[in-house]
């Protein structure tokens, strides 16, 4: 699926993890998310959570804010946005291990919740 206006994991800027040495988790969360439907051009509202165990990297916030802003006009599945970001995200800073949820508010009576993970979990 092509889409345009697609942000790029290249506007996720990385800094330093200095304590690269252990493992620990940095969560995130991003209640004001907001895309556009595909198919009737609404916007759809959302909390993206990212749960992260770094490698060597992570990721600046205000790139990330900057990042997720842009796809305030984009028309866009639940399950791709999710998706993408997760991509995006082990493109910037390759983590150990990551997870994003994606909490759809709920439209024309259907609630969404997608959960995507990498490693992929069996």
């Amino acid at each position: 699926m092509k889409i345009k206006n697609l942000p790029s994991y290249k506007n996720l800027e990385i800094v330093p993890n200095n304590h690269s040495d252990r493992n620990y988790e940095i969560n995130i969360s991003i209640p004001e998310f907001n895309c556009v439907c595909p198919k009737t051009g609404l916007p759809d509202f959302a909390i993206i959570k990212i749960n992260y165990i770094p490698n060597k990297n992570i990721v600046e916030l205000k790139s990330l804010k900057l990042y997720m802003v842009q796809y305030r006009n984009v028309g866009i599945f639940h399950e791709f946005v999710t998706n993408q970001i997760l991509d995006d995200f082990k493109k910037a800073c390759k983590p150990k291990k990551i997870t994003v949820i994606g909490d759809f508010h709920p439209r024309g009576g259907i609630k969404t919740v997608v959960k995507a993970n990498w490693p992929e979990i069996d």
